[in-house]
C-alpha cells in the first residue's frame, strides 16, 4: 500500500499519496468530499501529468530520430515520488529520472510537487528542473476531478462554468479523434456561463488550448463552489464521462499532438524547452465554498 500523508487547517483536511504525488481527498471541516474518490468509470483522482498532456502519435516519443514508448498523459502519475517533507499544512515529493523513465523519455529531470493548505485554499507548486546538459522538452498537466455533484447536491443539473476574466459569448475549443486534437468547435456561453450537461463530454474532452483566462468557477444551484486559479499554465481542458458523478477542471501547459502531426518532440507545438541547469514553476489553487 501506497504511504500518504494527511494535513490541512480548521477549513480544509487534504490528503496526498506518495504515488503519483496524487491528491487522494479534500474534505471541508464538515467532513463534506469534494474530490472525486475514484471508481468503476475512472480509477484515478488528481493525477500530476508529465512529461507529456494527452497522447502523441502512435504512443511514441521520437528524439534524435529514435522512437521510445510514451503513452498518454506521460509516467509521472504512476511512479513512486519521494517524500521530501512532511508537516502539519504541507507536504513535498518529488521524481527524478532512472533507467526506466530513460526508455521512454531519454531526458535526465526533477519533479518537485508541494501541496500546501493555508487560510483554506488548497495549493499545489510544482517546479520542474533540468540537470542536463542539453535543453528539456516537457509539457505538463493538472488533472483533478471534483464531485458532480458538488456536495449538498443531489444531481448533475443546474451545475455551471464561468470564467471571471473573459469577455466573451463563446468558448473556442479542440475536440479529440483518437486521442489527437482534430476539429476546432465553438460552445455558446450564456452570460459569460457554460450550462454542464453529460452530453458536453461525449467526445471526450473539451481541451481550450491558449486559453486567455487563469480563473475558472464551478457551481451548484445549491450555492456549493469551487474557484480555481492557476499560474504559469496556458491551456485549459475540462473533462468527464458521460454518467459519471466528476468534473476534471485541468490547468495545462501543452496538449495532445494534433492529428495528422509527426515529428521529434521537442517539436511538438506546446512543448516547452527548459535550458540546461533551469527551472520552471506552475501553480494552482482551489478554495471551496459550502452550500
Amino acid at each position: 500500500m501506497p504511504d500518504t500523508h494527511r494535513f490541512g487547517d480548521t477549513a480544509l483536511i487534504v490528503t496526498v499519496s506518495e504515488d503519483g504525488a496524487e491528491l487522494q481527498s479534500l474534505r471541508d471541516a464538515a467532513g463534506r468530499e469534494w474530490l472525486w474518490q475514484a471508481g468503476p468509470e475512472w480509477p484515478r483522482r488528481a493525477p500530476i501529468l508529465f512529461p507529456t498532456v494527452g497522447r502523441l502519435p502512435d504512443d511514441t516519443l521520437r528524439h534524435a530520430g529514435q522512437p521510445h514508448r510514451l503513452t498518454q498523459h506521460g509516467f509521472a502519475r504512476d511512479r513512486r515520488f519521494a517524500w521530501i517533507r512532511r508537516e502539519a499544512i504541507s507536504c513535498a515529493l518529488r521524481l527524478t529520472d532512472d533507467s526506466a523513465t530513460r526508455e521512454s523519455y531519454p531526458f535526465p529531470f526533477c519533479l518537485d510537487v508541494e501541496w500546501v493548505v493555508r487560510d483554506g485554499t488548497l495549493s499545489c507548486n510544482v517546479t520542474v528542473s533540468n540537470p542536463g546538459a542539453t535543453p528539456l522538452p516537457f509539457s505538463l498537466g493538472a488533472h483533478p476531478a471534483f464531485a458532480w455533484p458538488l456536495p449538498g447536491g443531489s444531481s448533475w443539473e443546474g451545475h455551471t462554468l464561468s470564467f471571471p476574466d473573459l469577455q466573451a459569448s463563446t468558448l473556442s475549443a479542440r475536440r479529440l479523434t483518437g486521442g489527437l486534437l482534430d476539429a476546432v468547435e465553438t460552445i455558446p456561453l450564456t452570460d459569460g456561463t457554460l450550462p454542464l450537461h453529460p452530453e458536453l463530454f461525449a467526445q471526450d474532452a473539451i481541451v481550450l488550448p491558449d486559453f486567455p483566462g487563469h480563473r475558472i468557477r464551478y457551481a451548484a444551484p445549491s450555492g456549493a463552489s469551487l474557484e480555481m486559479e492557476w499560474e504559469g499554465y496556458g491551456d485549459l481542458g475540462l473533462w468527464s464521462k458521460p454518467g459519471a458523478a466528476f468534473l476534471c477542471l485541468e490547468p495545462w501547459s501543452g496538449t495532445a499532438a494534433p492529428l495528422g502531426w509527426t515529428g521529434e518532440f521537442a517539436e511538438k507545438p506546446g512543448v516547452i524547452s527548459l535550458a540546461p541547469g533551469a527551472s520552471r514553476a506552475f501553480l494552482w489553487k482551489v478554495q471551496a465554498e459550502a452550500p
